[in-house]
């Protein structure tokens, strides 16, 4: 990959070598698909039909509309600003207020730390057993291995992780056509046994315990979760050449291809699937394959699932050591965690950082938790940048880039603050944990200012 790396990137003696210039329109799109399939559609599809009732599909593409409008703000942004910093520098831009700078930052940062570690979970859970029925009482050692592993294919390279995801995503893609295709066909063929008969009237069926339009809005709040991952290819830009030009088309497709996969997947998994069994598994989708294809080897599903959540994992894990690495540079935090390995031009220290944080997570929280409050945390984030790219209309740049319609980033903002609130049916617990994760960064914040003082940044070099 040494082609890649612009003399920009190359460091002089007794400098800090610069980040590569690795990614390309192909290589951000499997970046971006990557990221946004995984845990949640392998493994949360059944905590999402606990919530709905059968309506499985319907949380699902109230999700992707959410998604889809803030998806057009931060193209608008990436596109103005095409640094690493992604929504902290936007909001700084919009703003000016350095601690909500630092907030935002944190709370990015935390979203995809609690994001791989629900994956560390589903990796220790219901696939695994499938293929070793013993690993139960195992489970959290395997958690914490799997982040060990992570956090070294990280140390690497962003171009070998980059690459890894290639295989991953592939291999990911190729476990929902499997899905995709064996319901088809038994929805198709039907079954002349009533018990394992496809039953499209559970696709009306809503919790009967809440109304359907809290059973609705409550299970939209985790289902956001399957949503997310686009924003963190934002925090590559710095890696990806040309982002103004190639961000857009890469981004928008992206995000359709994972929503129609989402869309047919629900429908596939409520119709073959009881509601009961789904909200009582970490493991839905082998549920449908054995449903749907009882002959297919479940072991072999399993470890194509497994492969899934890797993906998510890898590249949450990706994007929080660069937002920290674009953090300090600007002495937002100490700059000891700008640091970057002179062979493998990597932010060691930072990777380091956010795979403790990562660790101490899968300790304590479980894997449902941990999806809740990833959304949490990004809805608040998502709502200030809506915000952000109107404020910012204020500012012109000379080079060309995509402005979405006012009413998109306003109406983004709205639904945000909606499904962050407990109107949309949260429970306290969510809160509490994202809070305690946000006062975290308040000490953090608290104890830089004592070491450096007051430190006037620039946004432009946030990740620089």
């Amino acid at each position: 990959m040494a082609n890649d790396t612009t003399m920009d990137n190359e460091a002089p003696d007794g400098a800090q070598p610069g980040l590569k210039q690795v990614m390309g329109p192909k290589l951000l799109l499997f970046f971006v698909v990557g990221d946004i399939l995984g845990t949640t559609v392998y493994s949360l599809t059944g905590k999402v039909a606990g919530k709905v009732g059968g309506a499985l599909w319907i949380p699902f593409v109230v999700a992707f509309v959410v998604a889809f409008l803030t998806a057009c703000s931060y193209l608008e942004l990436v596109g103005k600003y095409p640094k690493a910093g992604g929504a902290p520098l936007y909001v700084h831009r919009a703003f000016g207020i350095h601690f909500i700078t630092f907030i935002i930052a944190f709370a990015v940062m935390c979203s995809g730390i609690t994001s791989a570690a629900s994956a560390a979970q589903a990796f220790s859970g219901n696939y695994l057993e499938e293929i070793f029925p013993s690993v139960g009482p195992a489970a959290i050692v395997v958690a914490l291995a799997f982040l060990i592993v992570l956090a070294l294919i990280n140390f690497r390279g962003v171009g070998e992780s980059v690459k890894m995801n290639v295989v991953l995503t592939c291999v990911e893609l190729g476990g929902l056509l499997l899905v995709i295709l064996f319901g088809a066909y038994a929805l198709i063929s039907g079954s002349n046994d009533p018990a394992v008969a496809p039953d499209p009237g559970r696709l009306l069926e809503f919790n009967p315990e809440s109304s359907p339009l809290l059973a609705v809005t409550s299970a939209t709040a985790l289902a956001f979760f399957a949503m997310v991952g686009f924003e963190d290819s934002v925090n590559m830009a710095e890696e990806t050449r040309n982002p103004a030009k190639v961000f857009p088309r890469a981004l928008l497709l992206g995000l359709s291809i994972t929503a129609a996969i989402y869309l047919i997947i629900a429908v596939i998994t409520s119709t073959l699937v009881p509601t009961d069994e789904l909200a009582a598994t970490d493991a839905p989708l082998l549920l449908v394959v054995k449903a749907a294809a009882p002959w297919f080897p479940p072991i072999l599903f399993s470890i194509i699932a497994l492969f899934a959540v890797t993906n998510t994992a890898l590249i949450n894990m990706l994007m929080a050591s660069r937002l920290v690495y674009g953090m300090s540079n600007e002495r937002i935090i100490p700059s000891v965690f700008g640091r970057v390995h002179r062979s493998r031009q990597t932010p060691w220290v930072a990777i380091l950082f956010t795979s403790i944080l990562a660790v101490v997570l899968v300790s304590l929280l479980e894997i449902e938790d941990l999806g809740s409050t990833t959304s949490l945390l990004l809805l608040v984030v998502f709502a200030i940048v809506n915000v952000a790219v109107l404020v910012l209309r204020k500012d012109v740049v000379e080079h060309k880039h995509f402005k979405a319609p006012t009413w998109i980033p306003a109406l983004g903002a709205v639904l945000c603050l909606f499904f962050a609130s407990p109107l949309s049916g949260r429970p306290v617990a969510e809160y509490l944990v994202a809070g305690a994760l946000l006062l975290i960064g308040v000490v953090f914040w608290g104890v830089n200012r004592l070491i450096a003082g007051r430190v006037d940044f620039d946004p432009d070099k946030l990740a620089k």
